[in-house]
């Protein structure tokens, strides 16, 4: 039997948490740093690549000099603000994406993984939330890995532990970043637009602007060619 590994990230692709995330850390920047102003936009630079980059990327574009220690508690203080968040208000998954992946829990030969740089607890509250069936897949998230994307290492720790080789994986991503570690991992990626350009994902196998225009037979076609 042909084996295929189905890769997903989590803040962005699965969680429409976005939004959120800007609305929180902005709360962040003005509870902790006194800095009033940020906006959405600010944060685009860090999306992809870890909270402490999201943070630092408003610093950087609002001139804010912060310290190493500074960025790790304005990371700290916007995980428990999300979880708290999402916990009280929730987040919708984006359309298709749960039919995805019951789809491909229920055919033959198919593994899947969470790969997320968010943290355990932070993962739990966004997959919950969207009422993603984790417990039946792989999870590998940040405090599993020493390098953030777009460093292939997540997804090769992931491909390790579904026993399936990276070239016999698909990973979903939403961001540059999470699309060059994969293609870096050697493996398929099918980018969404959910938060970036089509143009900021060249490099992707495939493009779309939902995964309700994905189905099992277009993962086989990836991956078998």
């Amino acid at each position: 039997m042909q084996l295929y590994g189905l890769i997903f990230d989590v803040d962005g692709l699965i969680a429409n948490t976005e939004p959120l995330n800007a609305k929180v850390t902005i709360r962040v920047f003005e509870d902790l740093f006194g800095v009033r102003g940020v906006r959405p936009e600010d944060f685009a630079a860090g999306i992809g690549r870890g909270a402490e980059a999201f943070v630092l990327a408003a610093a950087v574009v609002h001139g804010v000099s912060l310290t190493d220690d500074q960025v790790i508690a304005g990371a700290n203080l916007r995980e428990r603000y999300l979880i708290k968040a999402l916990r009280e208000e929730g987040v919708p998954p984006f359309p298709g994406v749960l039919e995805l992946i019951e789809a491909a829990l229920r055919s033959p030969g198919f593994v899947l993984a969470i790969a997320t740089s968010a943290s355990a607890d932070l993962a739990r509250a966004m997959l919950e939330s969207t009422r993603v069936p984790y417990h039946r897949m792989i999870c590998v998230d940040g405090g599993q890995v020493k390098r953030k994307k777009p460093d292939p290492e997540i997804f090769l720790t992931a491909s390790r532990k579904m026993g399936i080789p990276p070239a016999r994986c698909v990973v979903f991503e939403d961001a540059p970043s999470g699309v060059q570690a994969a293609k870096a991992a050697s493996a398929r990626c099918v980018a969404v637009t959910n938060t970036v350009r089509a143009e900021e994902l060249v490099g992707a196998d495939l493009i779309c602007d939902s995964l309700e225009k994905v189905d099992i037979e277009v993962i086989r076609q990836l991956v078998d060619g």
